[in-house]
């Protein structure tokens, strides 16, 4: 019994200390239920969709500096997150005539990894 308890305080500590890399924090304004804006399961890709068109997308990020910046003109529009800095991110969605607020927060960095050309491997096979 007393193995039982340890191992589910270690399960609960391991989940708990577990991040993710984004979360999201929706706008349940019953005027915002007609955008869907959700995270995809890895949690690296904002989707939004309405069935209204979407003029204009931006976030602001906690130093007010604009990282999104888009006219997207579509109904639906998928946002990557790995371009984002850390932090609470503000967006906002124009969708005509509303704007809708919400926020994502970026919990830890993404790891990015390098597109490699055909040059630069020639470049590596030639050392």
């Amino acid at each position: 019994m007393k193995h039982l308890y340890i191992l589910v305080l270690c399960t609960l500590g391991i989940q708990s200390w577990a991040q993710q890399y984004a979360t999201l924090e929706k706008n349940t304004n019953l005027y915002a239920s007609s955008l869907i804006h959700e995270l995809n399961s890895t949690k690296d890709t904002l989707y939004l969709k309405s069935n209204r068109k979407l003029t204009y997308i931006y976030s602001i990020n906690e130093q007010y500096k604009r990282e999104v910046d888009l006219y997207a003109g579509k109904q639906s529009y998928k946002i990557p997150l790995n371009t984002l800095s850390l932090g609470k991110h503000v967006f906002v969605v124009s969708e005509t005539p509303r704007r809708i607020v919400f926020v994502v927060r970026i919990n830890e960095e993404a790891t990015r990894v390098e597109e490699v050309s055909t040059a630069k491997i020639a470049e590596v096979k030639s050392r």
